[in-house]
């Protein structure tokens, strides 16, 4: 059966003046006048666009769908202008939600009087013994309520854990699962709707989302890949690997497009941990975080070269940028610049 999408103002290089559209099995078949289409296809099923117009679909190549969905639906911190506004929004919705893990996004410090984070003991004070996660605006760093710490065995001897301030680094990514551990497949499966739907609300058709270990797990990575929507979810799956027959046995075991997405080479700016050449001007005590060294970079690259599947990382400060491109220069010399090109590597955040 085809349709016709009549009166509307069809989006064509191919026939700029186009105003009609034929589709026959979810293809675009033909483009064209109203009258000409309807003498094309007398029998077609027509749909009056009134003057609407029409555009092919976006992708969205950068997505987490989980965390996207929980940003939606839970605590939202873009808001707060101050320290006290932030807490008053987390105390705010406790109170309405009495129930359950809080989980907020999106607090911002640089722009409040104090310029002061969060603390553990200011969640403490208003959530008592309540489970709390609150990423910052970059998600590369969160507070976390003492209810949340104390359910991460061996926490204290974790990189990036300090006592009161928000955590970062493999602190920030164990905190992370042990909250996301304590949904429920509902709110879960409530979160991944709410990104997709969103996502659909705005015209995106289809999703890349950007899995790892450290992100959301194998999981949330199933319950995603499982879910019945109508936006096209196309997965990648961050985890490093060190030969070809790791690398195709990881992609048989996901399902992933590619081992890319979101495999941390480095942190982000906000958070100070982007991995920087040179101290940082307003903390000069760090030049960042490296999560991924050069030798594993280029491991993770030639295993997945030499397997022809995407390779991928993220990657945003100077020191990260420069040990992935010295690594493409190896594997590129070891098995040439078209080899390279033919798996589309990807970099994320760069």
């Amino acid at each position: 059966m085809t349709t016709l999408l009549l009166n509307g103002r069809v989006h064509s290089p191919v026939a700029p003046d186009a105003t009609a559209m034929a589709i026959r099995d979810g293809v675009v078949v033909w483009l064209g006048s109203d009258d000409a289409a309807r003498s094309e296809f007398p029998l077609a099923e027509v749909v009056d666009l009134a003057g609407a117009f029409v555009a092919p679909a976006f992708v969205d190549s950068h997505v987490h769908a989980t965390a996207t969905g929980l940003a939606l639906t839970g605590l939202d911190l873009r808001t707060a202008r101050s320290h006290a506004d932030c807490l008053r929004l987390v105390a705010e919705y406790a109170a309405a939600h009495p129930d359950g893990i809080v989980w907020g996004h999106g607090w911002d410090e640089t722009g409040w009087p104090d310029a002061a984070p969060p603390t553990t003991a200011d969640l403490d004070a208003v959530l008592g013994g309540r489970p709390a996660y609150l990423s910052r605006v970059d998600v590369h760093s969160a507070v976390a309520s003492t209810g949340l710490r104390s359910t991460v065995a061996e926490l204290t001897a974790v990189p990036g854990y300090p006592p009161q301030l928000p955590l970062t680094a493999d602190a920030h990514h164990a905190a992370r699962a042990a909250a996301r551990d304590l949904l429920s497949p509902e709110q879960r499966k409530g979160a991944q709707h709410a990104a997709l739907d969103a996502a659909a609300a705005l015209g995106i058709a289809a999703v890349h989302e950007c899995a790892g270990p450290d992100i959301g797990g194998l999981d949330d990575w199933d319950a995603l890949r499982s879910l019945d929507h109508g936006v096209e979810v196309i997965g990648y799956w961050g985890e490093a690997v060190g030969s070809a027959e790791a690398a195709r046995a990881l992609v048989e075991r996901t399902g992933a497009h590619g081992l890319a997405g979101d495999l941390f080479v480095d942190g982000a700016l906000g958070s100070r941990t982007a991995w920087l050449h040179e101290p940082y001007a307003d903390a000069p005590h760090t030049c960042g975080n490296s999560y991924l060294d050069a030798a594993a970079v280029t491991a993770h690259l030639m295993a997945c070269t030499e397997a022809g599947i995407t390779a991928g990382f993220h990657v945003i400060g100077d020191a990260a940028v420069t040990t992935v491109v010295n690594a493409l220069q190896v594997v590129a010399d070891r098995f040439g610049g078209p080899a390279v090109a033919r798996c589309g590597h990807r970099l994320e955040r760069l």
